[in-house]
């Protein structure tokens, strides 16, 4: 990636790690994907779609980039999976620590091992909103537990795990599964008021690993291993705005994008989703600001419910 590259192609004015309130760490990783290879493509082809985006967004009727957004050096450590954890632990660690808004865009899920235990590190209460597929629920799989099939094992583990659009899993994962923060796609499907249940579920804190092939096929089929009967465009939306208003949402990775050459609307809506969190932050930040006692917030609203405020930079 261009060392000199910037977000969106968004000016420079507005790309500078100082004065951006935003920071995303590209991960081109596809170390331990087991069908279809090219998550570590992934990355690349969200950066060429997201410079050919609008960057005005009609919903929110907002210009996020203009908080800034920072493009980080990729995180490239492929020596193993674990070294991989590590480095992306590190990664989001130190952008954390520097109070920003940390977001990360995957490669394929195991990157997510290291981005939640980060975020774990710092928040009181967390709920890891795990939108997949797939469970991912195996203590090891080939050999390592920094395996995509383990993304979110340790989450299970340590946080307050909470997993949507679930249609594929190995009956091992049943015994590790906490059933009643689980939904199922096919029990979505005859459920109006999913969204309020899943809400229901969340404390205070959240983090949200959105593996891309959570959504159908028909809309986004540039993912590793593709599942009939995901979510759709609008209910996702919909979903996710619930979430940043109704939540603290701390941060946010982006996995399994595995571009195919011949289609590149996948590229495009994940360039779009990204962009619409965002906008969903910041613009909710932006109306609830003047609801908040000055004396008892940092000057990053995100933050105002972390552990280490005050922690310097490594």
């Amino acid at each position: 990636m261009e060392t000199n590259r910037t977000y969106a192609g968004i000016p420079e004015e507005f790309s500078k790690l100082d004065t951006s309130k935003i920071v995303l760490i590209p991960v081109p990783y596809d170390g331990t994907s087991t069908w279809q290879k090219g998550a570590d493509k992934g990355p690349e082809a969200f950066l060429n779609a997201s410079e050919n985006m609008e960057l005005y967004d009609i919903e929110t009727d907002s210009e996020v980039y203009k908080q800034g957004v920072y493009l980080a050096p990729a995180v490239t450590e492929s020596s193993s999976p674990e070294a991989m954890v590590e480095a992306v632990h590190a990664a989001t660690k130190k952008y954390i620590n520097r109070n920003k808004f940390v977001t990360i865009f995957g490669g394929e899920h195991s990157i997510s091992i290291g981005t939640i235990r980060a975020f774990n590190e710092y928040y009181d209460n967390l709920t890891v909103l795990h939108l997949d597929a797939h469970a991912d629920l195996r203590k090891e799989y080939e050999g390592s537990s920094c395996n995509h099939a383990c993304a979110v094992y340790e989450a299970n583990q340590n946080t307050n795990l909470v997993q949507v659009g679930i249609r594929s899993m190995d009956i091992s994962e049943t015994r590790v599964m906490n059933r009643d923060k689980v939904f199922f796609a096919h029990e979505m499907a005859t459920n109006e008021y999913w969204m309020e249940d899943v809400l229901q579920q969340l404390s205070g804190n959240v983090f949200i690993t959105f593996d891309l092939d959570a959504l159908d096929p028909s809309i986004l089929s540039s993912t590793g291993t593709p599942e009939p009967g995901g979510l759709f465009w609008y209910e996702t939306l919909e979903f996710l705005r619930k979430v940043f208003e109704e939540k603290n949402v701390v941060g946010f990775d982006i996995v399994e994008l595995c571009p195919n050459e011949a289609e590149k609307s996948s590229d495009f809506l994940a360039a779009k989703l990204y962009y619409k969190m965002l906008s969903y932050k910041f613009k909710i930040n932006e109306e609830e600001e003047k609801y908040i006692d000055e004396d008892t917030n940092t000057d990053s609203p995100f933050n105002k419910l972390s552990k280490f405020k005050d922690q310097e930079e490594d």
